[in-house]
């Protein structure tokens, strides 16, 4: 699959300038930085989905120096 894409031209100087640091193509560039923007979308979902299930459980948090207590640290 390929697309194209519009960029002004600080954008593509930019763009080409990261690809360049980073020994890639530009199309590589742009292909790493889509799923790293996909993967960390997809952690914030994953985390928020935990933490409401935490907050529904109505457990408590401790301080993490009762826990070090509890495990003789």
């Amino acid at each position: 699959m390929s697309f194209s894409i519009r960029l002004s031209e600080e954008e593509k100087k930019l763009a080409t300038s990261y690809a360049k640091l980073h020994a890639m193509s530009l199309s590589e560039a742009f292909k790493q930085a889509l799923f790293e923007k996909i993967e960390d979308e997809y952690d914030i979902a994953v985390a928020n989905e935990a933490h409401e299930d935490y907050i529904k459980s109505g457990k408590k948090s401790k301080p993490i120096e009762e826990l070090w207590k509890e495990l003789d640290i």
